[in-house]
Formats: C-alpha cells, sequence, structure tokens
C-alpha cells in the first residue's frame, strides 16, 4: 500500500517554553490528492507549510514525509526530500537581479544542469502560465500576477511529487485568482499533490475539495 506524502500524528508546536501554537494535529496528504488549508489570519496555516518543508520541528508527534520519519531527515537527504516538493511563497521570492526565465530555471541551475537540457522546457513552462512574451522581462517590470504566475512556474519546473501554495492568490485580482486555481488543478490532473493556504473563501467555493482548518492551535477537515 503506498504511503501518503505528508503524514502528520498529533503533531505539537511551541516556541520554548510558551503554549502550544499547533496542538494534537493529524491529518494526511494522499498521492494525487488536492485540498485547501484555511483559517483566519494568525491561525498557523504558514508555520504548518514551514513543518512539512522541514523548516521547522515538531515539538512532539510524528512527522511523516515520502513515507520517512522527518526526525530522520537530515543533510543531503534533507536536500533529497524538499526537491520532491515544490513552493508557492506569498511574498514571491523572485530575484531581482535574474529574468523571468533565469527565476523560473534557478532550481535546475542549482542542481548543475546544463542550459541545454532544459532550455525548452522552461520557456514551455512560461508560455503554459501566461509569461511567453515576458520571458526577459526583469522583476521590477513585472505586475504582481506576473510575478506571482512567475514563482509558480519556478516551483513547478523540477516536476514535484507536491505542491505547497501560501496564499498564492492573496495579491491578484479575482480574474487572475481564478486563472490560477485552474493552473493548478491542471497540474493535479497530471498527478501532483496539492495543498492550498488560504483564506479566500470564493476561491475554496469554485472547486469541490477537502478543506483542512485552522483554528486555535487544532485542524479540522472537511471532504
Amino acid at each position: 500500500m503506498e504511503q501518503p506524502v505528508v503524514a502528520f500524528d498529533n503533531i505539537g508546536l511551541r516556541y520554548g517554553q510558551g503554549p502550544e501554537i499547533l496542538r494534537d494535529v493529524t491529518f494526511t496528504i494522499e498521492h494525487g490528492s488536492f485540498q485547501f488549508l484555511t483559517g483566519p489570519s494568525g491561525s498557523g496555516k504558514t508555520t504548518l507549510l514551514r513543518l512539512i518543508l522541514l523548516a521547522l520541528k515538531p515539538s512532539r508527534g510524528l512527522l511523516r514525509l515520502f513515507g520517512q520519519e522527518a526526525t530522520g531527515i537530515a543533510g543531503a537527504e534533507l536536500t533529497s526530500v524538499r526537491r520532491r516538493m515544490g513552493v508557492v511563497f506569498q511574498d514571491f521570492r523572485l530575484l531581482d537581479h535574474l529574468t523571468t526565465y533565469e527565476n523560473v530555471a534557478l532550481p535546475l541551475r542549482v542542481q548543475e544542469r546544463e542550459e541545454a537540457s532544459y532550455r525548452a522546457e522552461v520557456l514551455e513552462l512560461l508560455q503554459w502560465v501566461g509569461l511567453g512574451d515576458r520571458a526577459h522581462a526583469m522583476p521590477a517590470v513585472l505586475s504582481g500576477g506576473e510575478k506571482q504566475r512567475a514563482a509558480i512556474a519556478r516551483a513547478l519546473i523540477s516536476r514535484p511529487e507536491l505542491l505547497l501554495a501560501d496564499e498564492p492568490t492573496g495579491n491578484v485580482d479575482p480574474a487572475l485568482a481564478r486563472r490560477l486555481l485552474r493552473l493548478f488543478l491542471e497540474l493535479n490532473r497530471f498527478g501532483t499533490s496539492v495543498l492550498i493556504a488560504t483564506h479566500d473563501v470564493a476561491l475554496m467555493e469554485q472547486v469541490e475539495a477537502r478543506r483542512l482548518v485552522l483554528g486555535d492551535g487544532e485542524l479540522h477537515a472537511y471532504a
């Protein structure tokens, strides 16, 4: 039986001796699934994503990624696990001195791949997200929506098994939000598991998907 992509089992998180920010969080993300992570601002959505990325360690409980217990993942293995995930950050995190093409290609350059092996792939992906004519533009001249689509393309270029998106429609108008959602749904149809953290109720109402709802440090799942 195939292991879940992500499995939280009674996870708790606290900073120092303070109160628990997350407590008894239990859920799984299955292969090829699509779900939303929602809850009011400050409820811990970004914190939960950081746990999945292993940028934070839980104070208690068991966390598994791709069938591996998180406590045993370190060094080169940590890098390998993270490469199986794509992340779309709320603040884009594009590098200002690189073109759109170079920003999207960056994960492959970090892997020391030759440009000839990926150039066509990057250009095709830029076309797919609607940035085919912005490949050589610098981030400073891109609109908020264009930056968001560039960030999505960069997250997808390594063909991740899991895509995490943190408020991906927070800085765009409703029409573009719907377009971005279609991109995520199409990606999911290709087999990638998708988790979108959002408080955008209108966005969530456009698709039937499980909602993981955070509130007061606890998580509730609704089909």
